[in-house]
């Protein structure tokens, strides 16, 4: 009999352990936070409208004269994926209202700004991000 309880005692532990919620944990906390909240292939996409819109000249131009390091930074990968990280980070949000922050809603607030990302997206450039999220998940797939 003592047998059984011990096991059945083990057993509870181990759903206990599995079941537990470890979010809070201080460990689970910091890397969280420290992970950025766009993902490569995420990232790869957006980068791949602004490299892409015609409207860049205008603004590049005009960002130049504001900001003599924008050249330097946006030539410069890592410079431009921690900077567009931490805008992500501090404008996160679900505009799409599915529940989830993920990279369709990063896409939303690279193309309607933070405070504007719940509003219509243009049918062609929702399409046309699709298509690149489908075309490098599956080029990772591969590799």
């Amino acid at each position: 009999m003592a047998s059984a309880v011990i096991k059945f005692s083990a057993i509870m532990m181990l759903i206990g352990v599995c079941a537990a919620d470890v979010s809070e944990l201080p460990e689970v906390k910091a890397a969280a936070a420290a992970a950025p909240p766009v993902t490569e292939v995420c990232l790869g996409c957006i980068y791949t409208f602004i490299s892409t819109s015609e409207s860049r000249d205008f603004s590049e131009r005009n960002l130049i004269s504001l900001f003599p390091a924008y050249p330097s930074c946006t030539n410069d990968p890592y410079c431009a994926a921690q900077t567009v990280q931490g805008y992500m980070k501090r404008y996160a949000q679900d505009c799409n209202g599915d529940g989830q922050i993920n990279c369709y809603d990063y896409m939303a607030i690279h193309k309607k700004g933070g405070y504007g990302c719940s509003g219509e997206l243009p049918f062609n450039y929702v399409n046309t991000f699709n298509q690149c999220v489908a075309i490098v998940a599956s080029q990772q797939q591969q590799g």
